[in-house]
């Protein structure tokens, strides 16, 4: 079970796991599939109860609860694209976290989890597990920045679906910093450290080249 933070107001959300046992070929091995439900941390405000606003009082539970129950919810408004964006960080933060946890039993120090753990990232969805790894190992564990950046880009992969562009998520910079500000931070430290990459390589030639390659998006929206 991970007792997840999220968001400016500092709110708790429980990711209960669930396994689903799923038979190799031959029935010779069995592989465990795990998927996580969301639930609050408490089931109820006592204080509103007693005030006699009995469905406010369980407002936090449907909220929390619904983050894992919608599946694809429209993002066609603002609350659409955050709830998104709450389901894809619940969801990475639960497995970051259970990752870790089990590697962890058996070994000390980070120096190796690129050797014990391979995380596939499947298209843009789960994207935010490259923030979060940073956060885990720079600020719950102390790595230097650099040390934490090699740990991260050798245990992570990527498998791109599709090049075209509707496909391929993007987040507005102020839901992003309302849901997860801390991951936002490390975005950018990523972006800036990338482009100064880019910017030493190629010099005077290298504003095209951030203009499309940078990760938080140059110039105006289009």
């Amino acid at each position: 079970m991970n007792i997840i933070p999220c968001g400016q107001t500092g709110s708790l959300l429980i990711g209960r796991p669930h396994d689903i046992l799923i038979t190799g070929y031959g029935g010779r091995t069995v592989n465990r599939l795990r998927l996580f439900s969301a639930w609050a941390s408490k089931d109820f405000d006592m204080k509103i109860f007693n005030d006699g606003d009995y469905f406010k009082a369980v407002d936090e539970k449907i909220k929390s609860e619904t983050i894992s129950k919608i599946l694809y919810p429209s993002d066609s408004k603002e609350i659409g694209k955050e709830l998104r964006l709450v389901q894809e960080y619940f969801l990475v933060a639960c497995s970051v976290r259970d990752i870790i946890r089990i590697y962890q039993k058996d070994n000390t120090g980070f120096d190796q989890l690129h050797e014990k753990v391979a995380i596939q990232l499947n298209d843009t969805h789960p994207a935010l597990t490259v923030a979060e790894l940073m956060r885990i190992l720079v600020d719950e564990n102390s790595l230097e920045w650099e040390k934490a950046w090699n740990i991260t880009t050798k245990t992570l992969g990527y498998t791109n679906h599709t090049l075209l562009s509707e496909a391929l998520e993007t987040w507005p910079v102020s839901i992003v910093k309302r849901v997860v500000p801390r991951h936002l931070q490390i975005i950018y430290e990523i972006n800036r450290r990338f482009i100064d990459r880019i910017k030493e390589k190629f010099g005077e030639n290298s504003a095209p080249l951030i203009s499309k390659m940078s990760i938080i998006q140059e110039g105006a929206i289009k």
